[in-house]
């Protein structure tokens, strides 16, 4: 019974492999969701924002027609006046020409940023990180996974987990109504947080 008692007490004080050490033989898949439709129906509405944006700052610089004098009528001075016209029409197409940005930025970001799925590379050194990109159409990078740190636990956020990326401005969003095929190996490589 002694015997046994230091050797279970022997094994207790091995290094235990973590399990992100222990490199897959073959590429695994840690994060899905396809939303394709939704961001090809996304990225119509910015276009669509954008061109109607554009439009109206168009027109907005567009000169109005001058009126139509009586033939016994002067013209009146209206230097005054026809400066506050200038800047209402420079002012209202510069309005609209950054609105219509804003809209295609913003969805054109949040597109980029969505991330449709995460596969761990055979050998467990590198994530392949595909987003959902413009219209649908999907964006594809591979980096280290140790450039990689989630910044909250899959249990602590409602929605959206977000995603750091070593040399990459903005985070990386993974929706929570997607599917996690393999939890623990998730939260163990990609799901963990490191200080970049």
């Amino acid at each position: 019974m002694a015997a046994q008692g230091r050797r279970l007490s022997a094994l207790a004080f091995l290094p235990l492999r973590p399990l992100h050490d222990a490199a897959p033989p073959r590429d695994v898949l840690l994060f899905q969701h396809e939303r394709g439709r939704f961001f090809a129906i996304l990225g119509l509405f910015c276009a669509g924002q954008g061109v109607f944006w554009a439009s109206l700052a168009v027109a907005a610089l567009a000169r109005a027609p001058a009126r139509a004098l009586p033939p016994d009528a002067e013209p009146a001075d209206r230097g005054r006046l026809d400066l506050r016209s200038a800047l209402w029409r420079y002012g209202l197409a510069i309005g609209c020409g950054a609105i219509g940005t804003l809209v295609l930025g913003a969805g054109l970001l949040f597109s980029l940023r969505s991330v449709r799925s995460v596969m761990l590379q055979a050998g467990g050194k590198e994530v392949a990180v595909t987003t959902h990109a413009p219209f649908g159409l999907g964006a594809h990078f591979t980096v280290p996974l140790n450039q990689v740190s989630c910044m909250a636990h899959r249990g602590e956020v409602p929605a959206m987990l977000p995603l750091k990326i070593k040399g990459r401005r903005f985070y990386f969003l993974l929706d929570k109504a997607g599917h996690f095929p393999n939890t623990k190996l998730f939260d163990n490589t990609v799901g963990a947080y490191r200080s970049l």
